[in-house]
């Protein structure tokens, strides 16, 4: 009994593991798309509050925002930060790890300006037919 308590205990660390394997996964992408010149920003990932509105029941208990900050040197268009979205929002397979690892939000923001969007992840979430 005792170690079934404490197999439980590391499974919510393995979690906060996984997340940061996300991030750094990610981050390591994003570098390498610029670098190459696939991507004409660079892309930087990162844990946020989230939006307290957007919780499922998969939702981490504290910091449930996947924030990506663009950086262009300008201020971007609520249509360009529309479309970094929806290429995240369009992976499944991403969006779905991202929920079952305790996401809810998802955030994109420029490094210029104040402006940026939010999307609710499980809205997004297609589910087999």
């Amino acid at each position: 009994m005792f170690e079934n308590t404490w197999n439980r205990i590391l499974d919510w660390f393995s979690d906060r593991t996984e997340r940061a394997k996300l991030i750094r996964s990610f981050n390591s992408s994003a570098k390498k798309s610029f670098i190459s010149g696939e991507a004409p920003t660079l892309l930087n990932a990162s844990i946020s509050k989230g939006d307290r509105a957007y919780r499922h029941q998969f939702s981490n208990w504290l910091k449930t925002g996947f924030r990506i900050q663009a950086f262009s040197g300008r201020e971007l268009s609520k249509t360009e930060i529309k479309q970094i979205g929806e290429v995240i929002l369009n992976d499944d397979v991403l969006v779905r790890k991202m929920i079952v690892l305790g996401w809810d939000t998802l955030e994109i923001h420029g490094d210029k300006g104040m402006f940026g969007l939010k999307w609710q992840l499980k809205d997004y979430m297609a589910l087999p037919k």
